[in-house]
């Protein structure tokens, strides 16, 4: 009697069953023509986004995104960084005052 549960259906896996996998995309290699530097000089997106924002570059929605996601990596904003950058900061000018850190005494040795 159990044999004929399994046959039509009752308990265990099932094929078919659960979620369907997402196939993965496929890595397309940049051809070595497209990827080489240009000029010896390293990508800068900050001149032609001022040339897209002057009107005299038109480019992709694909090329703006590109652009602009690669800016932060080669120009940080102005008054960003991190925070051991601002203790080191704050180190200097509070050891530079009137009651900073002095040079210690030169020790000389009498013969």
């Amino acid at each position: 009697m159990s044999d004929s549960k399994k046959e039509k259906g009752w308990g265990g896996a099932r094929p078919g069953a659960g979620r369907k996998a997402n196939p993965k995309p496929e890595a397309t290699p940049i051809p070595p023509h497209i990827a080489q530097v240009v000029d010896g000089q390293p990508l800068d997106p900050r001149p032609a986004l001022e040339q897209v924002a002057l009107g005299l570059l038109e480019v992709t929605p694909q090329q703006y995104k590109a652009l602009t996601a690669l800016l932060p990596y080669v120009h940080s904003k102005k008054g960003e960084g991190g925070k051991k950058e601002a203790a080191d900061k704050a180190a200097k000018t509070a050891g530079a005052g009137k009651f900073g850190a002095r040079q210690p005494p030169r020790l000389v040795s009498s013969k």
